[in-house]
């Protein structure tokens, strides 16, 4: 396949699945195996192509973002709140994330891990979704600080690629008793420094990225970024007002059935 039809394709891709309960770095981990191009070549395009998903909360979160960061120059108790909360749920993962990096990337080469990951985490979202009862949304600013941290510690799951950082999140947070659009859109902004410094921690292992030696071209990783940018632009309210009114079961079930696929997938191969 040409680069810049698969670097837009990986783009759209990485979107799409970022801010769902689906997996972002799984679906591309099984891309890689399905089509057969060289994880290794594209390593540096998807920590690149990341950010574009990441710009994409941020504008579309732009007002609330904004005034939480005035707010907070003014010391306001509900910014003040805010950037706490957020600061809480990202310390886990920055830590262990650190701790534990070299475990990650020997899961990272294993689609398998993935294929079973998606099965198991479609499963729990099933049984979650069956026995927690719908609550309202209060905002992330009201969370109890042991909640945002406690949230932030079931992120760590999501180094287990296949599991889904949005999904262990938000489902984490519905059962602790949090509401579907308070704890997708905790999801979302808590993503901001967890993704943004996970990406910087792999920029910086990449010299030959820094040095602008990338084995794809910029041409290509500046596409997958726009494809990743616009689409999740437009994944991302559109997942809040679905869930806040449907809730999780067809990305459960979704989940299940690519699992079931791609084990049978590697087993007969």
């Amino acid at each position: 396949m040409d680069n810049t039809v698969t670097a837009i394709l990986l783009g759209i891709l990485e979107g799409f699945t970022e801010f769902l309960p689906i997996s972002s770095t799984g679906h591309l981990i099984l891309a890689q195996a399905f089509f057969g191009y060289d994880p290794e070549e594209w390593r540096q395009f998807n920590i690149v192509i990341q950010l574009g998903a990441i710009l994409a909360v941020v504008v579309s979160y732009w007002s609330t973002f904004w005034s939480m960061g005035t707010g907070l120059l003014r010391l306001e108790a509900e910014a003040v709140r805010f950037v706490r909360n957020i600061l809480l749920g990202f310390v886990p993962a920055a830590v262990i994330g650190l701790l534990a990096k070299d475990a990650i990337d020997v899961m990272l080469g294993s689609p398998m891990v993935v294929a079973v990951a998606l099965v198991v985490g479609g499963i729990a979202i099933l049984v979650l979704e069956k026995i927690i009862p719908a609550r309202p949304d209060n905002g992330v600013a009201a969370l109890p600080w042991q909640t945002a941290m406690a949230i932030g510690l079931v992120q760590c799951l999501a180094m287990i690629p296949g599991t889904s950082r949005s999904g262990a999140t938000i489902m984490g947070a519905l059962a602790m008793g949090v509401g579907r659009k308070t704890a997708a859109e905790f999801s979302f902004f808590l993503a901001v420094p967890t993704m943004l410094g996970a990406a910087t921690v792999k920029i910086l292992d990449e010299p030959a990225l820094l040095a602008g030696q990338a084995a794809i071209g910029w041409g290509e990783i500046a596409l997958g970024f726009g494809a990743a940018f616009v689409t999740a632009l437009v994944v991302i309210r559109a997942f809040v007002a679905y869930v806040s009114k449907r809730g999780f079961a067809p990305f459960a079930w979704y989940r299940i059935v690519l699992g079931a696929f791609a084990i049978w997938w590697f087993a007969a191969g």
